[in-house]
């Protein structure tokens, strides 16, 4: 049987995935890179993007992550991701609706604090939405 990588994926809320695949492509701030078992240790901070799992027998093979950080060590690969959603858990259609009532609530913010936070919540949608259309 072919050698297979240990991969982890935590969220802030809880551990999302753990299972012996056969690749990993991790959407790091430097590039996507892949991780194969065997790999060189090293650590990443993750940009917005999709990490893309090979040879996992139960749960999603491609992953939307916000951000976070990637360990890879001889015992296999950690991802804590700031957030992480299935690809086949999100609407595009739905998300396309969020991002035009978000971008209606940036321009009815009455005070800059209000704005802010409507400004940060239209940035995360529009992550979402280009790593759909990259992951297609």
């Amino acid at each position: 049987m072919a050698e297979k990588l240990a991969f982890d994926l935590v969220s802030p809320e809880q551990l999302l995935m753990s299972e012996n695949v056969d690749s990993v492509t991790v959407p790091g701030s430097d590039g996507d890179f892949g991780v194969l078992p065997g790999h060189a240790p090293a650590i990443s901070t993750l940009r917005p993007g999709v990490i893309v799992i090979t040879g996992a027998t139960e749960g999603p093979d491609k992953i939307f992550v916000r951000g976070g950080f990637a360990e890879v060590t001889p015992a296999g690969l950690v991802v804590l991701a700031e957030e992480a959603i299935p690809l086949d858990e999100l609407d595009v259609a739905d998300l396309d609706q969020k991002i035009q009532d978000a971008a209606e609530d940036v321009a009815d913010a009455k005070d800059d604090e209000t704005r802010r936070l409507a400004q940060e919540q239209l940035d995360h949608l529009k992550e979402v939405r280009s790593s759909l259309g990259k992951a297609a």
